[in-house]
């Protein structure tokens, strides 16, 4: 069923029209890039603040308020920009292992601020000015910056795995 959809969405109009024009999908890839590294970069700030290596001086709150709204805008135009990838390629990318991996960490990466923000964050407050977090917001953050390594990895793999 998951693959018809996908060859569906590979010989729409709009799936043909962005993989054969010589524009529009290195236009959309390029803005897929730029809004990776907008989100990317944005996480990285506040993971390396949990971890104490950057803005030690700042509290954690602050950085993560004053990340946050650029994050979500990096977010918004990543997805949009990352769907219209697929519908383009979506054929071709059904059985793409680097793909698949690239699909697995995604949602692994979106469960770790799910639990970072239900669990250690809700007590902030006690650790916010620390340069040293709890031991659970370090590991949030190594995680957080291992799996979007990943992401990036796989995502760029994808490409070599092509059929």
């Amino acid at each position: 069923m998951l693959q018809h959809f996908c060859q569906w969405l590979y010989d729409s109009s709009v799936g043909t029209g962005i993989r054969e024009s010589i524009w529009v999908f290195p236009i959309i890839e390029t803005i897929h890039v730029l809004a990776i590294t907008l989100l990317v970069g944005t996480i990285a700030i506040l993971d390396l603040r949990l971890l104490g290596w950057a803005l030690k001086r700042e509290p954690v709150s602050r950085v993560a308020s004053g990340v946050l709204p650029l994050t979500w805008a990096g977010f918004a135009v990543m997805f949009v920009s990352g769907f219209l990838l697929f519908w383009s390629e979506a054929a071709k990318s059904y059985g793409n292992p680097a793909f698949r991996l690239k699909l697995l960490l995604l949602a692994l990466v979106g469960l770790n601020p799910l639990i970072f923000h239900f669990t250690i964050y809700r007590s902030v407050g006690d650790w916010n000015e620390r340069i040293v977090t709890p031991l659970r917001a370090r590991l949030a953050a190594v995680f957080s910056l291992t799996l979007w390594g990943g992401i990036i990895c796989a995502g760029r793999a994808i490409a070599y795995f092509q059929k």
